[in-house]
């Protein structure tokens, strides 16, 4: 096995925080080794500093996503950290509901790795507007870094264990049995998300209206303490006035540095004008 010296690391941690943010921790040395090893083996590279040369002068990309990829961890499920989903639920969706004249409701899924949680919002809207939601416009725009992630969340296939937190009926309402191990999910919830590659750390974010709510859960922990605030304001800059923003319940943010407003562990809020 190649072992990564602590200069290799570090060259390879300031790249992938140059370009994602991301920020690898020294103690992730031996991890970040073992994830790449695969990799080094097929590319039959004898050391770290080769495979850094690699990915830099790769023009076409692929190298960068799959390292991407291996620095990073996707796990997830339906309905993860259901606290969100329910104040979602009683909270803001009741209040654009008598807000919006247009009904044109806004949501961006930040990091939205394999599609669990966009999915999940999207039943979730279903469900609260029955009968008229063909009265609403709700797609959920769902970004991530990650094209692998985003091509299984196209595909919207899952294996059932994923959906065991989902509340009582959504299984049989909201997705199709492929087989004994693994469901899919609607055509009709599916096309109520839009997927697209987009790293959070551009400088300009190509959106031409401001968001609703936000939902960027468990992404900022692999920032650092600057990186994280930066992306953090351009949230807030994103958001319209009175709108939300949910983070991962293991993520906080200081209210001396933003000018969020606390409502409940996890959700902040953008003042009304």
């Amino acid at each position: 096995m190649i072992t990564m010296t602590h200069k290799e690391f570090s060259q390879l941690a300031s790249f992938v925080k140059d370009n994602f943010g991301v920020h690898l921790k020294p103690e992730k040395i031996m991890l970040i080794n073992n994830r790449l090893q695969e990799t080094i083996n097929t590319l039959q590279l004898t050391s770290f500093s080769e495979y850094s040369d690699y990915v830099m002068k790769d023009k076409s990309g692929n190298a960068l996503r799959i390292l991407l990829d291996k620095v990073t961890t996707h796990h997830t499920f339906f309905y993860r950290e259901s606290d969100h989903f329910a104040f979602v639920k009683n909270h803001v969706l009741p209040y654009y509901k008598n807000k919006l004249i247009q009904h044109d409701l806004r949501i961006w899924s930040a990091g939205c790795s394999s599609g669990e949680e966009p999915y999940t919002l999207a039943m979730l809207i279903d469900e609260f507007f029955g009968a008229e939601k063909a009265q609403w416009n709700t797609q959920i725009l769902a970004t991530d870094l990650s094209q692998v992630v985003l091509d299984v969340a196209v595909r919207g296939i899952y294996k059932v264990e994923a959906t065991s937190k989902l509340p009582p009926g959504w299984l049989y309402q909201y997705f199709r049995r492929i087989d004994h191990e693994h469901v899919e999910v609607i055509e009709r919830i599916k096309k109520e998300v839009i997927y697209r590659p987009f790293n959070l750390m551009e400088e300009y974010y190509p959106f031409k209206q401001k968001f609703h709510f936000i939902f960027c859960r468990n992404v900022m922990i692999y920032f650092d303490e600057p990186t994280k605030y930066s992306l953090i304001k351009q949230f807030y800059d994103h958001l319209e006035p009175g709108g939300f923003l949910m983070i991962g319940h293991a993520e906080t943010i200081d209210r001396m540095k933003t000018d969020f407003q606390y409502v409940v562990p996890a959700i902040y809020r953008k003042p009304l004008a």
